[in-house]
């Protein structure tokens, strides 16, 4: 009797050891499959843009400023490996322009994959990767804070670099991480997307077909113009000066499209002062004659001041003020304006220029604080 109790709780005593075996074996297992796969999930930071607040002539004009993206959490189900795991800083990318030289290297790294999928980006939906480059700054407490900067900075810098990249809609592109922990090690891919949206691109310009038709139209018109140039910097600083404040018009309805960029400007001839600018740098790059965007205010002859955009140039190594669009004032009743009105803006200093303009270098709220270049304090004289 005493040997059969004895044996039932020996052969108790076994199966729970056994049981707890298996336990113990399928604990360890799962351990291993997420060590060996990687434990993910994604964080995106969606984008918000408008372009530059213009007037001319007493008018205003209201769009959204970029705001920093805020950050989206969006967990994967299922585990998966990630899409790239290496870094890429684009570093073979060369490029030389007035903000792009401002930026910080981890901001230059997102504007060098702007500039290095530029023709890819004409989708809209192809995905531009960044690779680990930024794991570093993301295994930081406040890591996704500065990486939302960095991009802020990038993307602010990249639109103000490049007028001719007028079908992008920042608002639509989106940030995201996507986070992979492999034992102790835990890396960050990055890279940028449309999100949830059909595209990154403007409603106007939303696929490659009509990307490519506007730019075909554009540089026709651009090589209509440049076919007068003279190779003398001050004679083609005047001659695109002249073409845009004889050809467009001034709209004051702020209603109609692409009145913020150079398709409005060379195509439709209307826009606002951002389109005026815009276009001005844009045939001056071609030219290669340093030219920059500038944005702040400007207080017109009723005594309003008002948010407004125009340009610096520089010739034989100075830097004047340009404003293409209060040089193409709104002539109430009709009529045309004089030789004194179509140049009272062209490359005048700083004594000018800063009675009625005020340059800001923070496109956005809480933004970087770029600079721009030292004017002459007097005007150009030929």
């Amino acid at each position: 009797m005493k040997k059969d109790v004895a044996d039932k709780i020996t052969s108790i005593i076994l199966f729970l050891i056994i049981i707890g075996i298996f336990s113990v074996l399928i604990v360890f297992s799962i351990i291993a499959i997420q060590e060996f796969m990687g434990d993910n999930k994604k964080l995106t930071f969606a984008e918000s843009s408008g372009s530059v607040d213009t007037v001319s002539s007493g008018e205003k004009t209201v769009e959204d400023d970029i705001e920093t993206p805020e950050i989206v959490e969006n967990p994967i189900n299922k585990i998966q490996s990630t899409s790239t795991s290496s870094t890429n800083d684009y570093a073979n990318i060369k490029v030389d322009k007035y903000f792009y030289n401002q930026l910080d290297e981890k901001s230059r790294i997102i504007y060098r994959a702007f500039e290095s999928n530029k023709e890819q980006m004409k989708t809209g939906t192809y995905q531009i990767e960044l690779g680990t480059s930024f794991s570093d700054i993301l295994s930081q407490s406040d890591g996704q804070e500065k990486l939302g900067d960095y991009y802020q900075s990038a993307i602010e810098a990249y639109t103000y670099d490049n007028a001719e990249v007028f079908y992008l809609s920042p608002k639509k592109m989106y940030l995201n991480i996507e986070t992979t922990t492999k034992g102790g090690n835990t890396t960050y891919n990055v890279y940028i997307n449309s999100g949830n949206e059909a595209n990154y691109l403007t409603d106007e310009f939303n696929s490659k077909e009509k990307i490519d038709q506007a730019i075909a139209q554009i540089e026709q018109v651009k090589n209509q113009i440049l076919q007068n140039k003279t190779g003398n910097a001050y004679q083609d600083i005047k001659m695109v000066h002249d073409y845009l404040v004889d050809t467009i018009t001034y709209d004051s309805s702020l209603s109609k499209e692409n009145i913020y960029n150079i398709y409005g400007a060379l195509i439709n001839r209307e826009c606002v002062c951002e389109g005026y600018a815009r276009a001005f740098k844009y045939l001056l790059d071609q030219l290669n004659i340093p030219c920059v965007l500038v944005i702040g205010t400007g207080t017109n002859s009723q005594g309003e001041t008002e948010n407004h955009a125009w340009n610096y140039v520089q010739l034989n190594g100075i830097w004047y003020a340009v404003d293409t669009t209060w040089d193409d004032p709104v002539v109430i009743g009709g009529g045309t304006i004089g030789e004194e009105s179509k140049y009272k803006y062209f490359l005048v200093g700083s004594d000018v220029i800063n009675q009625d303009h005020v340059a800001s270098g923070q496109f956005t709220e809480g933004g970087k604080t770029f600079s721009y270049p030292t004017l002459n304090p007097t005007n150009y004289s030929n």
